[in-house]
């Protein structure tokens, strides 16, 4: 278990969304008086010379010249991804001293990006990353590779950056009475992430049956203060209607639970998390 103190982490490469990324945790660390932790993973998984097969053409001697150069080649590039993770880092913590963090962690890790995370979850209160790294910049019917599987592999808060930060006034949440639902409800009703925000209670499905469920909810949010609740209920294929909704109102960030089934069930029917992950037009909240 770690002593560190709970922190907003921000994951950062160098995409076009790192900035928004440091924007939003320096805007999440504010509103809830946490440090912020800026990360970036060297990543060196990579064809590595003693894997290479060498035999053939080569004699023993040109094999072993070959092996040196490229031994050679490993370390200059190990070298060069270094520098690039601190420039990187460096122009982040530029970015969030502006944003008004005084004193920003950093934390520049070896290995994999899930890996280094899952060490730090104990410590993570949430956790901020770009929808699409460097190898799907300009995609936007993409997401990252990794971030289904960082998604499950976590059970702490993540938020999902799309576009330039926007300081958010209305947020949307996604309630169908789950135990997902009704933890993000618990959320927003207690921290001092939503207090004076506009919260638009969706919930997709049968009028009645979700005015019921609206109602409650929207009782046990208006208690907590200082949150205005707007209900709604819809109908229709839940991403499609809750994204259409998100640009018809001008929400700024939306909430849901994630993953709130079995892989077997998501494999065979198809994860509504992730559909939400490709449709939505602004920043997403995902609490498992």
């Amino acid at each position: 278990m770690s002593n560190e103190k709970a922190m907003v982490v921000a994951c950062i490469d160098g995409s076009k969304l790192s900035e928004a990324v440091c924007d939003y945790a320096a805007w999440i660390a504010q509103r809830v008086n946490v440090p912020l932790k800026l990360h970036n993973t060297i990543d060196h998984h990579h064809e590595t010379a003693d894997k290479v097969n060498l035999s053939g053409s080569f004699g023993i001697d040109g094999r072993e010249h070959l092996l040196e150069e490229m031994i050679d080649l490993e370390h200059t590039q190990g070298k060069l991804r270094i520098q690039l993770g601190k420039s990187i880092l460096e122009a982040a913590k530029k970015r969030v001293v502006e944003d008004g963090i005084a004193e920003p962690i950093i934390s520049l890790q070896h290995g994999s990006l899930i890996e280094s995370l899952i060490e730090l979850e104990d410590s993570i209160r949430v956790l901020v990353i770009g929808a699409r790294g460097k190898i799907h910049e300009g995609q936007s019917d993409q997401i990252g590779a990794k971030l289904s599987s960082m998604i499950r592999s976590l059970h702490r808060p993540i938020l999902v950056a799309y576009e330039e930060f926007k300081k958010p006034k209305k947020i949307m949440l996604a309630y169908d009475g789950s135990e997902a639902a009704e933890k993000a409800m618990d959320l927003v009703a207690s921290s001092p992430l939503y207090k004076g925000l506009v919260c638009h209670l969706v919930c997709v499905g049968k009028k009645d049956s979700a005015d019921k469920l609206l109602e409650k909810a929207a009782g046990k949010l208006g208690a907590a203060g200082d949150i205005e609740v707007v209900i709604a209920s819809l109908e229709g294929k839940p991403e499609q209607v809750l994204c259409d909704y998100q640009e018809k109102q001008n929400i700024d960030m939306t909430i849901m639970g994630a993953f709130g089934h079995t892989r077997l069930h998501d494999l065979i029917l198809g994860s509504f998390t992730v559909k939400m992950l490709l449709n939505t037009k602004t920043s997403l909240l995902l609490l498992r």
